[in-house]
């Protein structure tokens, strides 16, 4: 009733102006009455205008009409936010426009990735590894599990915003119960100094070859975020903050029963028994990281780019870190070994409860010093040196599943505590670069533990960019010298079907490296040389099934080079990227000769509102001995030396944007049974069938 009477009254007040100024036509304000105003002059015709009566509902039809219309014209877009992250933030503050375009958008899994690509044990949320050489380069403590990386959030992976409206982005992707993945991504500025926001992530997935009656032989993986940056007024200290929670669950089936499921054929894949229904690994981890740092003396500012924020550029700058986080990794065997999946057993045969948990605790200082001229219409004859010191503090325990006898003299299954350790590390860190001018860069950057269980690890690496212009392209020289010690599952390792206490050297790796990069031809170019030294890696006995760690005590050569190109011909695009890659220890390594990833799709603008692609994705590897699986220690190992058969897997796709959401329809592995019925990148663990997927992603501004 009151918005009723609103309406009325406003209807009197421009019913009784109306006729005010009806009455005042020779008003030379009024620009209906002026013949100077443009297309208001008059013409000398009757009038034959029909004056139409409506009622006194039509009028206030109309009227709330009016004022429907009388609302906010600013559109929130993209434009509205900014987003940065900590490898950003390193330097200087740079800000962002969001990336809300179409490209590589279909290839949304961690599997997938066309410059990284994986191979796993079926589908997405399961235990995967690099299909191509790709070294870590991790110094110091390592435990060593890392087959289930790809699905974890860490705090590098966090991204800050600038939200001058609240953002929300909502992102999902379906294959029916085979695959589904949603993230949620909300952001916004409490004031113009201090954002926070929050994401979360889930991925629940059957598979391909799981029984719908066994709930555990599912994929279920939570991520969850909550962020925040801080900057202050004077734009001199900021703070970085971030809670994150893991919890990852996959499936440790052991493969399906039956080995050539591509010769005999099923007729429901779903219902292929497997070696261990019951069985699967769980990683949990938790941790709070804080990032502050503080510039001090002049700051200079620069732009980028046209619609870029302002960069501020530091003269000199001093940060701590506090980094808390504890991992927990859980093997949990519910099933009895009818099909000999494990070499032995030490505590159970049955019931395996194996876990490690690692606590580790971080602090980290730095001082920066960047001596430049005051001119920074672009920032040339820099100087920066970056010193700092990061301690380390780890804390592991081991349990496994042991029978005992409880007071009643029965027996039962408890854990038992194996082993455990503390330590600290002591690293120390410098990073030298000199910017000659806007063509020559030079960086050195220098990490060495000098105290502490893994004292003597280093990691040195120098890279020198040269630049001759946006049109001849830059050259990127760098070399790295890499010292690591050996990964605690190698040295010291306590479950219920593998025990291992074994000495080995440091692994040692040595780089060097070219690449050519040239954007406006779309091309980059790379070669790079690997001395590998003191190699570790897993193996069994011939024929065998008992994965132990191995050192190769000859040095091991690659070359790897590999090519990115982009052709664009009036509305059609082909994006590819080959590699090739040459070892004289392929059976150790295990990885293919050749790679190869291609995009072909055509740009248009449907409907007048649908700006998509159509094309198809092809990749390609040539033959490799694949390697093999070792449930319980979530290793891939050198096994059975078995060769599959490789041909180009393709999806087709169709994708899209309109107004803020982008989407996705694709047939992933469209091309199955021309080639061969299916395929395998790890030894008894068939791959994808041809799946229809759908894929969307909102984007709120509001």
């Amino acid at each position: 009733m009151p918005d009723k009477l609103k309406y009325i009254i406003l209807l009197a007040i421009c019913t009784f102006g109306q006729t005010a100024l009806a009455q005042s036509t020779g008003n030379p304000n009024y620009p209906n009455n002026n013949p100077n105003y443009p297309g208001q002059q008059r013409l000398n015709t009757r009038d034959t205008t029909t004056v139409k009566t409506y009622t006194a509902d039509q009028q206030l039809d109309s009227l709330r009409k009016k004022l429907d219309k009388k609302k906010d014209t600013v559109i929130f877009s993209s434009k509205f936010i900014r987003v940065t992250n900590e490898r950003l933030l390193k330097d200087s503050t740079q800000l962002f426009r969001l990336d809300t375009g179409l490209y590589n958008f279909e290839n949304y899994s961690q599997l997938s990735q066309p410059r990284s690509p994986k191979i796993s044990l079926g589908n997405t949320g399961l235990d995967e590894r690099s299909l191509l050489y790709e070294p870590s380069h991790i110094i110091g403590f390592d435990a060593g599990l890392h087959t289930l990386d790809a699905y974890l959030l860490n705090p590098q992976d966090i991204n800050y915003y600038r939200a001058r409206v609240p953002y929300t982005q909502l992102y999902l992707v379906t294959g029916g119960l085979k695959e589904q993945i949603f993230k949620v991504l909300h952001t916004q500025n409490v004031n113009p100094r201090l954002n926070v926001g929050f994401n979360l992530n889930f991925i629940g997935s059957q598979g391909f070859y799981s029984n719908n009656a066994v709930l555990l032989q599912n994929v279920s993986d939570v991520n969850a975020a909550a962020f925040a940056w801080y900057e202050s007024k004077s734009k001199r200290y900021n703070l970085l903050g971030n809670l994150i929670y893991n919890n990852l669950k996959a499936p440790q089936t052991g493969s399906i029963l039956n080995d050539s499921i591509y010769k005999t054929g099923s007729i429901d894949k779903t219902t292929e028994p497997v070696r261990l229904p019951n069985t699967y690994e769980n990683w949990t981890g938790s941790g709070l990281y804080l990032k502050q740092f503080y510039y001090i003396g002049r700051i200079d500012s620069i732009k980028k780019g046209t619609g870029n924020s302002t960069n501020i550029l530091p003269t000199q700058r001093v940060s701590y870190t506090l980094n808390y986080n504890t991992r927990k990794y859980n093997f949990l065997q519910n099933d009895p070994d009818t099909y000999n999946v494990f070499p032995d057993y030490y505590f159970a045969s049955n019931y395996a409860r194996d876990s490690l948990t690692v606590t580790h605790l971080q602090n980290d200082f730095s001082y920066s010093f960047y001596l430049r001229s005051k001119a920074v219409k672009f920032v040339k004859n820099e100087m920066k040196l970056d010193v700092g010191l990061t301690q380390d503090y780890y804390r592991y325990t081991q349990y496994v599943s042991d029978t005992t006898l409880n007071q009643y003299g029965n027996k039962v299954n408890q854990p038992s505590r194996v082993q455990s350790a503390s330590f600290q590390d002591i690293t120390l860190k410098a990073k030298l670069s000199y910017r000659f001018s806007d063509r020559i860069e030079l960086d050195g950057d220098l990490q060495q533990i000098a105290q502490g269980r893994d004292a003597g690890d280093f990691l040195y690496d120098a890279k020198l960019t040269l630049s001759g212009g946006d049109k001849a392209g830059k050259i990127i020289f760098e070399g790295y010298s890499q010292s690591s010690t050996p990964p605690l599952i190698y040295t010291d390792w306590i479950s219920d079907h593998f025990i291992f206490h074994d000495k080995f050297n440091n692994q040692k790796t040595n780089s060097i490296s070219f690449n050519y990069i040239n954007n406006p031809l779309r091309l980059d170019l790379k070669a790079e040389y690997f001395l590998i030294g003191d190699y570790l890696y897993f193996a069994s006995q011939p024929g065998g099934i008992d994965a132990a760690p191995k050192q190769e005590t000859a040095d091991i050569n690659l070359l790897k080079v590999s090519l990115g190109k982009s052709i664009a011909w009036r509305r059609w695009h082909f994006d590819d990227f080959l590699v090739y890659q040459k070892t004289d220890y392929q059976s150790t390594l295990r990885t293919p000769q050749f790679y190869n990833y291609c995009s072909l799709y055509y740009k248009t603008l449907l409907f007048n509102v649908l700006y998509s692609n159509i094309g198809i994705d092809v990749r390609y590897n040539s033959e490799y001995v694949a390697p093999s699986y070792a449930v319980g220690l979530g290793q891939f190992y050198n096994g059975a030396n078995v060769t599959f058969s490789s041909y180009p897997i393709a999806t087709v796709f169709f994708k899209a944007t309109l107004q803020h959401t982008n989407f996705f329809v694709m047939y992933d592995y469209a091309n199955q049974g021309l080639f061969s019925p299916g395929f395998y990148t790890v030894n008894r663990y068939p791959q994808m069938d041809h799946i229809l997927k759908f894929g969307v992603s909102w984007a709120f501004y509001n």
